[in-house]
């Protein structure tokens, strides 16, 4: 029988894993740094203690060998071989000196305070062993299964309420691409990557001779060059069926576009910079190259007589409009060739992921460029003037780009241009996702007729001036009710000579107001006469107009017609003359008035059509059309030069329809609302439309302004008695700037969401005035004579979706607040006690303490920096840049939650709970991950089954860690620092040292389970800590490695001209490939302890304040993190650079030994 010593328990110290040299006691005379000296061999008993066999079983070991745990007690790992028996060591070898005894040398005191908690620290070791990392306790997995359903809820939401419906029609085409191929090498040096097309649309145009006016096509983020043909297409039709047949648009100077449009190979541009400064340079080139077609008689089939072409127009989708803007400030941009910008879902505020430090300066250089320009007092110094930029978004509907970061009102003046959203846009009413809006049907028309409606061909810069282009670009996106819109009636000359009969009927009371039920009912034409009260009235007053029928232009024949008259005074000579139009409804009466008037049609506002059958501002695909209502709405004070404004029926047959038409008073139209958010959460709004209202009511609540909240607004029913309404309630909610009209039709129930003040955005050119806020219009039938009650609520499940488009990247950084902190934790209790715990007992541990005092600590600055009533200036503090001459900060919503309104405090906390739920998944899915692949590697083991239990043992520790040969280790990481110096970019060695990392934790793991015992077990949870916050760094580098393996599919093999930092990846590479070695890091006890705390608070701290809009410097942070760790582990050598080669290096013995650990 084998006799088995007191130390051989299954949670014994046979350990293939490399225990740090204590830190209390160093000898520089021993060759304790050789890696044999972490793995003592058990004596056989028939030989002497100096001899050692190989085969002697694990259980063979002295009694001593039970003190071998990892403790704070003064003694090492023997440094002897063959089976000797450790020799404690002698007093003297506790003052001996060593290179590496800055880490901690005791005095005599500290000795002997290590020496009274030896006794707690083997029961630690003891509970190290006993606890498993799968354990959680029940307070974290609380906060967990809080954390994570909270985030379930917020997906929830997004995809369950508060949505916008989809209406865009579909629409179709036939089109064709003729490539450019004389755009070679010799005018870019992109032209092997990138290709220049013009598209054709099959039937409509023949040849590729351009013969129209140039517009510039540019695609998205990983869009396609045939993105562009259903607004090229739809461009095609319109000039071929309407313009060319209208002398009087071919005089103006209409002509066919001419769509070129640019293949990028789908390249990726929201996450490299150097890709979107690639393209403008190429874009630049491609510009200078389509301008010469037009100077060459060979290539184009214009009139000669025309001026050449000195300028494109720009259209481009996503990122393809923020490389348009791009453009304008690259060094090859030729001046005034764009003068016209038009973008579609562009995120022109700020880059949609802060990934690649790059992109994030190339953003902050074109804003500030452009701020800059418009900035300057004199237009000489602006080399902006002439451009106009109109950012058109998608709304709610769109997944893939916030449309709060299509927001322009931080870098354009309203006079050169606007941002507004697809809801808005009249005929069109809908939200759009962010592919749709390239190719729904009714936005295409509208987009088109305005391009249209800016160019001209006899101008060299082939559009209209820039206050001309401005306001074309106003009438077809702006619904007509804005401030900005101007009104054409004032502007005009009277054009239409009205004669009516002297008949009082004819004439409205002052304060009555018109109603008709329907059209035609005399069976003549007939005219309705309201008196324009006069200008100066102590209450202003206001005249609106609503009807469901078409109002007619001058000399057309339809039902209705609206007009602005002035008496005409008598006088001979003059019976009719000048006026383009007659009107005669005095018959054959011989009292008659003639009135000069001027047509209102030109002013109308179209609104969707409100009845009782309508559910959708907007009719589908399929659905029969509804004609939609027509609206008039003045200022006394714009039509006070006219007496009367008349409403003539021109329908001589019964007509159903309805007109009102009245004058009120604004004080009864117009109503301004105070309300807290905290009162109107708890409370909500109620209000109620009294039975005398006017037609049109509007309501204005200054404190709703927030993008991040969702509301509910219910419109009680109106008894009408006999008579049936004329048209459902109609509500539109709207915000000032951006431009954001919704339209509610049939309105009873009503979802509220906007893209006011959000997260993260710079705040507008144009300071916000604290009445700005959410407004809404009531169109109501005032016939019924009764009151309507309206009720606003907070939908506080409808808000949690908001989060999700606002804050998802913050799920990239915020986390490593709690991964940092678990890790100081971890380091804290290994240096003081040598056991690393398990990340979940560490996280466990924070919970209780740390994290919510770093989170208590971070709502308090929020709170302090970010008061709504603070100047804008406060926030420099925290961000140091070169601004602009303007006082406004545009980087005070950077920090934190990226909002000043204190309103918002509880989202800090939120947001740390909802980390604190992922990281426990992420914890527990990388521990699933290592079973899995361990249990993997333990079957292709192909153990057979009648292995003794000591060759078992023996077999996994030999399996465990195989000490690699020096020199190749040396060799892989120069090749690897080499690549990424010349050719790769580090993001992939940083993938590359993940996977090793992986590799190395799952070895660990094995051994652990395997063989238990406190170094095994210190060693394992090191190492899963480490693969845990390098996953967490792997999303900031993927977006990159994707960019360029990309690049090689198109074979595109040009370096990157960035991210080639051999010091951004060395560090890592040199703490995994220690790792690899199975060294446990060396404990550090001195006061360079805090160092390590140091770097993991801050990296916390930074998570939180700037994490989302700077996350690529996360990772230089836990670069640092990494470089400090390899420095650590270079002290159980010695600090010579002989002691740093030991990093690769083993001791001669072992690589005698060969394979054995």
């Amino acid at each position: 029988m084998r006799r088995r010593s007191s130390g051989s328990s299954e949670d014994g110290d046979h350990s293939p894993v490399e225990a740090p040299s204590p830190p209390l006691l160093v000898d520089s005379s021993s060759d304790a740094a050789t890696p044999d000296a972490e793995y003592p061999r058990p004596p056989v008993p028939s030989r002497s203690p100096s001899k050692l066999s190989r085969r002697a079983g694990p259980d063979q070991r002295p009694p001593s060998a039970i003190s071998r745990r990892s403790t704070t007690l003064n003694w090492r790992p023997s440094d002897l071989r063959n089976g000797s028996i450790e020799n404690p060591p002698s007093s003297s070898s506790a003052t001996s000196s060593s290179p590496a005894s800055y880490l901690g040398p005791p005095t005599n005191g500290a000795l002997t305070k290590e020496m009274e908690k030896a006794q707690e620290t083997r029961f630690a070791a003891r509970r190290l062993l006993s606890r498993s990392p799968w354990a959680i306790t029940i307070f974290t997995l609380i906060a967990s299964i809080a954390g994570i359903g909270f985030l379930a809820a917020v997906l929830n939401s997004s995809v369950t309420r508060q949505l916008d419906p989809k209406g865009c029609r579909m629409s179709y085409m036939r089109p064709s691409y003729a490539k450019l191929d004389d755009f070679d090498t010799e005018h870019t040096r992109f032209a092997s990557k990138y290709s220049l097309y013009l598209y054709r649309e099959q039937g409509i145009d023949h040849g590729t001779k351009v013969r129209g006016i140039p517009v510039l096509f540019i695609p998205g983020n990983a869009g396609s060059y045939k993105q562009v043909r259903p607004i090229a297409a739809e461009a095609a039709n319109y000039f071929h069926d309407v313009l060319q047949q209208d002398e009087s648009a071919v005089k103006a100077g209409a002509r066919g576009l001419d769509f070129f449009t640019v293949d990028f190979n789908e390249d990726i541009t929201a996450f490299h910079g150097q890709t979107l400064l690639d393209q403008a340079e190429y874009l630049n080139e491609v510009i200078r190259y389509i301008l010469s077609l037009y100077l060459d008689p060979r290539a184009t089939d214009r009139d000669p007589d025309l001026p050449d072409p000195t300028s494109v127009i720009v259209l481009g989708h996503s990122m393809g409009g923020i490389v348009a803007r791009t453009m304008l400030i690259m060094p090859n941009y030729q001046s005034n060739s764009i003068n016209t910008i038009i973008t579609l879902s562009a995120p022109h505020a700020r880059p949609p992921v802060s990934f690649d430090g790059e992109i994030v300066k190339i953003y902050r250089d074109i804003n500030e460029h452009w701020r800059h320009a418009y900035s300057q007092q004199w237009a000489n110094n602006n080399p902006l003037w002439h451009v106009t930029l109109v950012s058109i978004a998608g709304g709610g509907l769109d997944t893939v780009v916030p449309s709060d970061y299509a927001s322009v009102e931080s870098l354009v003046p309203d006079t050169h241009g606007f941002t507004v959203f697809t809801t808005t846009i009249p005929n069109v009413w809908t939200s759009m996702d962010h592919q749709a809006i390239l190719w729904c049907d009714q936005f295409r028309k509208v987009i088109t007729r305005a391009i249209y409606d800016v160019v001209d061909v006899n101008r060299a810069t082939q559009t209209k001036p820039r206050a001309e282009r401005m306001r074309v670009f106003k009438k077809w996106f702006l619904t007509g009710m804005e401030t900005v819109a101007e009104k054409t009636v004032p502007l005009k000359e009277p054009t239409t000579l009205l004669t009516v009969e002297d008949n009082s009927d004819a004439i409205i009371a002052q304060g009555e107001r018109l109603v008709l039920r329907s059209i035609g009912t005399s069976g003549t034409a007939r005219a309705h006469l309201l008196p324009i009260p006069p200008p100066g009235s102590p209450d202003a007053k206001r005249f609106t107009l609503l009807t469901d029928q078409k109002l007619d232009h001058a000399n057309e024949n339809g039902k209705l017609e609206v007009l602005f008259c002035s008496i005409l005074p008598l006088q001979s000579g003059q019976a009719g003359t000048g006026f383009a139009s007659h009107m005669d409804l005095s018959g054959e009466m011989t009292g008659s008035t003639r009135l000069a008037c001027k047509n209102a049609a030109s002013d109308v506002v179209v609104l969707p059509a409100s009845t009782g059958a309508t559910q959708y501002p907007f009719f589908a695909e399929g659905d029969r059309e509804i004609a939609p209502f027509s609206h008039l709405s003045y200022d006394v004070d714009d039509i006070s030069e006219h007496q009367f404004v008349a409403v003539v029926e021109k329908a001589t047959t019964l007509t159903l329809g309805f007109v009102i038409a009245e004058f009120s008073d604004h004080s009864q139209s117009h109503r301004t609302r105070y309300i807290s958010l905290r009162r109107l959460l708890a409370f909500g709004m109620k209000l109620r439309l009294p039975s005398t209202r006017p037609m049109v009511c509007e309501v204005k609540v200054p404190s709703l302004q927030s993008s991040l909240l969702a509301y509910n607004l219910e419109i009680g029913h109106q008894a009408c008695g006999d008579e049936n309404e004329l048209f459902a309630p109609l509500v539109r909610q709207y915000l000032t700037e951006p431009y954001e009209s919704k339209y509610f039709v049939n309105a009873r129930d009503v979802t509220v969401s906007l893209h006011g003040v959000a997260p993260y955005m710079p705040p507008p050119l144009k300071r916000r005035s604290t009445e700005d806020g959410l407004s809404f219009q009531f169109w109501t039938d005032p016939t019924c004579d009764s009151s309507i009650h309206v009720k606003l609520t907070v939908d506080v499940m409808g808000s949690l979706g908001k989060l999700y488009m606002r804050y998802r990247t913050v799920f990239a950084a915020f986390p490593l607040l709690i991964v940092a902190l678990v890790l100081r934790k971890q380091f804290h209790i290994y240096d003081n006690t040598g056991l690393f715990v398990s990340f979940s007992e560490s996280l466990d541990m924070c919970l209780r303490r740390s994290i919510p005092l770093l989170l208590a600590a971070i709502t308090v600055l929020f709170l302090t920096t970010g008061n709504s009533s603070a100047p804008a200036g406060n926030a420099s503090f925290w961000h140091w840049r070169n601004s602009t001459s303007s006082a406004i900060d545009f980087y005070q919503n950077d920090l934190l939650i990226g909002t000043q309104d204190p309103f918002f405090w509880f989202m800090i906390p939120v947001i740390g709970l909802v980390c604190v739920g992922i990281c426990t998944i992420l914890n527990y899915m990388t521990l699933s991950l290592t079973h899995v692949l361990s249990m993997a590697f333990s079957l292709l083991s192909c153990r057979p089954g009648w292995v003794r239990n000591d060759d078992r043992r023996k077999t996994a520790t030999s399996m465990g860690f195989l000490a690699s040969s020096p020199r190749r280790r040396m060799i892989t990481t120069a090749v690897l620092l080499f690549l990424v110096s010349t050719f790769i970019p580090y993001q992939f060695a940083y993938l590359v040292a993940c996977l090793v990392q992986l590799t190395t934790t799952v070895r660990a793991q094995r051994i652990a389970s395997d063989l238990r015992s406190s170094a095994n077990s210190n060693f394992y949870n090191y190492a899963h800590s480490i693969l845990v916050l390098m996953l967490w760094i792997l999303p900031i580098n993927l977006p990159i490695l994707v960019v360029w393996v990309h690049n090689l599919a198109v074979h595109w093999l040009t370096p990157f001209s960035s991210h080639h930092n051999v010091l951004s990846i060395m560090p890592f590479i040199v703490l995994v490939e220690t790792l690899t070695t199975g060294k446990m890091v060396p404990r550090v006890t001195s006061r360079l302890r805090h160092l390590t705390s140091f770097l993991l608070f801050g990296i916390a701290t930074y998570a939180a304040v700037y994490g989302v809009t700077r996350a690529y410097m996360l990772h230089y942070l836990v670069n640092l993190v990494a470089a400090w760790l390899a420095v650590v582990h270079s002290t159980s050598g010695s600090w010579s650079l002989a002691g740093l080669s030991d990093l690769y290096e083993g001791n001669a013995d072992d690589r005698k030994r060969g394979k054995e650990p």
